[in-house]
């Protein structure tokens, strides 16, 4: 059996041509060593699997070379390779250090890589400070870290800094292609994009993957199965998940979410997908911004054809839903009622239905149009002026209005309020605005136009009650216990159109008075009288019907009951 050798060890690259996604440091160390311009010390910091130790083993080799070396010829007697995470002593520094001293057997210099070199301890960093600053014109220091911030200043000072970046994916998914190419394997384009998505930046990671999914497809590696094996949602998932959005399909969605969680699937990873999905649909809007999209062609035109179907604001409001959603996912106690949530809001924001709470409460003429509906033309008379003449009082003018359809019922008992915007209006966050606001509706029911079409019918006392006892028990319903209970505690008799009420204290007056809004508008309607008015009075005898003490309790009930008092001597009882 041949010896399996894994792609990024088989791929590493042997020269500056051969680095991926850094062009602007291998062009800088090949300029370096061209004009003999090359710095001692040198550091290269980035995120792992970006080419940081493949080029200082490049570099390495480079410097030592001439015209007469041969291609195979490594220099190994010259490249020293030190890990820092396990050789972080002073003791490691000091041997490192008296070796240094000795020139190069072969070649021009002596080259000393020092990997992680982050994690050496404080005191080894301090030994290693002054061979750094000045060290033999053989030697050449490279350190190589993820972590820059973690490296003490002096050495930071002492150092040549290359930053690398992490590498895109259209550049790890190109070099992901020809390597299909130079073993045979047949990919998609968007099999290899969602490898280097998967990546995040690291072509050594990349390579991993690659090597994992060929093992797992053979020479042909398809989008699902690329999917399936690294555990990702496709995109063909976010694309349906838009689609039931845009259609307000609810249910629908949440089945499509059940059937993800059911594949084992993490929510959160589905909702902050989701949001990546809208971001790169809200990117093809804009012809300037389709760069950004870093997809394969043939989805590129899928996410163009979605982005029609939406607007730029539907994608705003649902990209900042699933941005509060991630961000309260691990928090919650219930993550999955938490994305369902979302998800309903989203197929939400474009619902064309009923609105409960609607500002608007004539249906205005454009919804007819929308509708196909047409207008029809009624005549209606127009009251006559005092000051016209006989005769033009005798023959009304008339006028045509428009009305908007006529299947809608005429309402003949809702009066119309004028409300009075000049006022100030108050703010709810103190007693004072509370009480001004209920005296505020309180004066709304005085303000009516066109009294005379209010209904005025004749209300009987048992009507009264009725109505009085089904306001109280909504009142119960709602949880406003004290209204209600002060409802309670008086029926109220009705003289004329005053609903008359006694209290044993001011108390319960001014509560009702400061409640009475709602309360007269249900009585108004359902009892059909707009003259109907409470009519409070305070009477602190009333309280000396109430029983507090034990005998007087006694006393009320032996009233309601005679025998009472022969259950008392009967058993000899006590009150």
């Amino acid at each position: 059996m041949e010896h399996f050798v894994v792609s990024a060890r088989k791929y590493r690259p042997q020269s500056f041509k051969d680095v991926v996604g850094q062009q602007a440091i291998t062009n800088t160390l090949t300029n370096a060593i061209e004009n003999n311009h090359l710095a001692q010390a040198l550091l290269f910091t980035g995120p792992r699997g970006v080419g940081k130790t493949t080029c200082a083993r490049i570099l390495a080799k480079m410097i030592n070379s001439d015209e007469n070396t041969s291609a195979d010829e490594d220099f190994s007697f010259n490249i020293f390779e030190l890990d820092a995470a396990s050789n972080n002593s002073v003791d490691d520094i000091r041997n490192l250090t008296d070796q240094v001293r000795i020139p190069p057997q072969v070649g021009r210099y002596k080259v000393y890589i020092i990997d992680e070199v982050h994690m050496l301890s404080a005191s080894a960093f301090n030994a290693f400070l002054k061979t750094l600053e000045e060290p033999p014109k053989h030697c050449i220091f490279i350190l190589a870290t993820t972590e820059k911030h973690k490296i003490i200043p002096t050495i930071l000072s002492r150092c040549q800094i290359f930053d690398f970046k992490r590498i895109t994916v259209t550049d790890a998914k190109e070099y992901l292609k020809y390597i299909a190419e130079e073993q045979g394997i047949k990919a998609e384009d968007d099999a290899l994009h969602i490898i280097a998505q998967k990546a995040d930046g690291a072509m050594r990671d990349a390579l991993s993957i690659f090597d994992r999914v060929v093992s797992f497809s053979g020479a042909n590696l398809t989008r699902q199965a690329v999917a399936e094996n690294l555990n990702v949602l496709d995109y063909e998932t976010f694309f349906n998940s838009t689609e039931l959005i845009l259609e307000n399909k609810i249910p629908e969605l949440l089945v499509q979410f059940n059937d993800i969680l059911a594949k084992g699937f993490d929510g959160h990873q589905y909702i902050s997908g989701l949001a990546s999905h809208f971001r790169d649909l809200l990117v093809c809007k804009n012809e300037a911004t389709l760069t950004l999209l870093e997809i394969g062609e043939d989805t590129k035109q899928k996410y163009i054809t979605q982005a029609q179907k939406a607007s730029e604001q539907f994608l705003l409001n649902c990209i900042e839903l699933a941005n509060t959603c991630d961000l309260k996912y691990k928090n919650s106690s219930n993550p999955r009622l938490l994305v369902e949530l979302t998800l309903m809001q989203m197929a939400s924001i474009t619902f064309d239905g009923e609105k409960k709470k609607n500002e608007h409460f004539i249906i205005p003429p454009s919804y007819f149009k929308s509708k196909g509906i047409e207008p029809i033309k009624v005549k209606v008379p127009e009251k006559t002026e005092n000051t016209a003449s006989p005769s033009a009082q005798t023959e009304p003018k008339e006028k045509e209005t428009k009305v908007v359809q006529k299947s809608i019922p005429q309402v003949q008992d809702i009066p119309k309020i004028s409300i009075d915007k000049s006022k100030k209006q108050t703010s709810g966050l103190s007693l004072k605005s509370i009480r001004e606001k209920k005296e505020h509706q309180i004066k709304q029911l005085d303000v009516v136009i066109d009294e005379e079409q209010l209904p005025r019918e004749a209300v009987s006392e048992e009507a009264l009650l009725e109505a009085w006892e089904a306001y109280t028990q909504s009142l119960h319903k709602k949880g406003e216990k004290i209204l209600a209970s002060i409802l309670e505690m008086e029926k109220p008799k009705l003289q004329d159109t005053a609903i008359c009420l006694t209290y044993s204290n001011n108390t319960n007056k001014l509560e009702l008075e400061r409640s009475q809004y709602p309360l007269m508008m249900y009585l108004k309607k359902r009892l059909r009288n707009y003259d109907l008015h409470l009519k409070i009075k305070v009477n602190e005898e009333v309280a000396k019907k109430y029983a507090f003490t034990p005998q007087e309790k006694y006393e009320k009930l032996k009233k309601k009951n005679s025998n009472i008092e022969l259950l008392k001597k009967t058993f000899g009882l006590d009150v």
